[in-house]
């Protein structure tokens, strides 16, 4: 167990992948950023959560909670509304999503940047680019979310009702899981995407999947199409979701409205509550740059570009033997 999980020639060429990664960004003008990993707010989205510990400062203040964070990316945009311009790190980031596996560890590599006056088909030009490069593939095909419903499930995902996306799952052996509430429409087309849909992805190239239902818009901006859309992308090769990116919302009362959503979701799903990071929403209201972000697990990136089956395979140390 003391041994590393990865041999030496894969570790050698991980270091050569992160060194291309890092002088693709720097030859285009982009300043490299080190934010901090332990913050007093964390992100409030259902899906993602975070480690946390205890901070004294001296013997005489109160212990404080801090937060490990699951991506740079709030910290990133205060850096954007002080004027940063063009902005890439490559950091760690931590999700205590209880998953360990051959494409989870709760420690992991990220890779996320923001392009000021890009929208989100700006940045899929780019990390097309990024993949071709390091991947060694062909450019990547580009869908809609509508799109790729329709292709592999013959649905509309924004017209359908909970109850048809139901029966679709049902047709494809899907049953669901405890505490499912089957009233919900995003969790049966989470289902379908993660069970159907996304291990047919990008097996000869990768796939861009973009603009989804404005339920899953997360920090992206809204555009009013008909019906409106999520301007917000996923990227996936063999199968395997490698990175989301946005057109970054920059309204902060929208943004606090989407924070005290969220919050609502963990309490009825009995999670734990979190602090919204108020900094980010001052950020925002002092004025966000029309911008465009993504982040990208580097871990799978790696793991894909040298044919491995197992994260694992291009880790120094998992979770089991750190």
């Amino acid at each position: 167990m003391w041994q590393p999980t990865a041999n030496f020639e894969t570790l050698r060429l991980r270091a050569e992948i992160i060194a291309k990664i890092r002088n693709f960004f720097i030859a285009r003008g982009l300043l490299e950023v080190d934010t901090p990993l332990l913050c007093h707010a964390t992100v409030t989205d259902l899906h993602l959560h975070s480690f946390q510990t205890t901070y004294q400062n001296d013997d005489h203040s109160p212990k404080e909670i801090l937060y490990l964070q699951t991506s740079p990316e709030y910290a990133m945009k205060r850096l954007l509304a002080a004027g940063s311009g063009p902005i890439f790190q490559i950091c760690k980031a931590f999700r205590n999503s209880g998953e360990s596996g051959r494409l989870h560890n709760p420690e992991f590599t990220m890779l996320e940047w923001y392009r000021p006056d890009f929208d989100h088909h700006d940045l899929m030009d780019e990390m097309n680019d990024l993949l071709q490069e390091i991947l060694n593939v062909g450019p990547a095909e580009r869908l809609s979310y509508e799109e790729i419903f329709i292709k592999y499930l013959a649905i509309n995902p924004h017209s359908c009702t909970a109850d048809e996306l139901k029966n679709k799952a049902q047709q494809h052996g899907i049953k669901e899981i405890p505490n499912f509430d089957s009233k919900n429409k995003d969790n049966w087309l989470f289902l379908l995407i993660s069970h159907v849909i996304e291990p047919q992805l990008g097996q000869t190239v990768p796939i861009f999947i973009y603009d989804f239902p404005t339920s899953q818009a997360a920090l992206a901006k809204i555009r009013q199409d008909n019906p409106p859309v999520a301007e917000r992308f996923e990227v996936y090769y063999k199968g395997i979701e490698l990175a989301n990116g946005f057109h970054e919302l920059t309204n902060a009362e929208e943004q606090a409205k989407r924070f005290a959503q969220d919050l609502v979701l963990r309490k009825n799903s009995n999670h734990p509550s979190v602090p919204i990071d108020q900094y980010l929403l001052a950020a925002l209201s002092y004025g966000l740059p029309d911008c465009a972000g993504v982040a990208l697990g580097i871990d799978r990136l790696i793991m894909l570009a040298l044919c491995k089956k197992n994260i694992a395979d291009i880790l120094s140390f998992t979770i089991q033997n750190a």
